[in-house]
């Protein structure tokens, strides 16, 4: 066989393995999104449920401290209040304000994280603004509610939990439709 032979089926080979790849990267996404829906993991963009236990223990009381940050925006973005005390079993309703400062339309979605990280499966969000992405008209001020429940099996070494939400413009702003109200 000669040299030129070789490197053709040489050059189809890597191609196949080439599109190969590239098709398994492109499934992975889907894949990967399937997965957590069973699981349940990275679910920052859904409601929880509420405990079975919804009883107040009113034996011990835990600081929730609540933070904002933005990311490329042009919108101001902070808690309406800083912290408060709150104990496992307790439904609590805060506000996070947001304001458009720039003179287009913005559309943002808010991504929540949590500190301690293992703070995280406790606490059970009922209703947040940062399930839906948000679009403010220029000017547009809104508040908007985060309602939540603390888990009883919070281990009882956790007496503050810090919630930050990080503000991020979504590109389409213009294409994106109408959040209602206070959403």
């Amino acid at each position: 066989m000669s040299l030129a032979s070789e490197n053709r089926k040489l050059l189809v080979k890597l191609t196949v393995i080439a599109l190969g790849m590239f098709g398994f990267g492109f499934a992975l996404v889907p894949f990967y999104k399937a997965i957590c829906d069973v699981t349940g993991l990275n679910n920052l963009l859904n409601a929880d449920r509420a405990p079975v236990n919804t009883q107040v223990d009113m034996t011990r009381a835990v600081k929730f401290e609540f933070d904002a940050n933005t990311r490329g925006t042009t919108v101001r973005f902070k808690p309406v209040q800083r912290n408060v005390s709150m104990h496992p079993g307790e439904m609590v309703v805060i506000e996070y304000e947001v304001a458009n400062l720039s003179s287009v339309p913005v559309v943002g979605q808010a991504i929540p994280s949590y500190g301690p990280k293992d703070a995280a499966g406790y606490v059970r969000k009922l209703e947040c603004f940062c399930f839906r992405q948000q679009r403010l008209e220029p000017g547009e001020v809104r508040r908007m509610p985060v309602q939540f429940v603390l888990d009883g099996d919070l281990p009882r070494e956790i007496h503050t939990i810090t919630l930050s939400y990080t503000y991020f413009e979504v590109n389409a702003a213009a294409a994106a439709p109408r959040a209602g109200g206070a959403s």
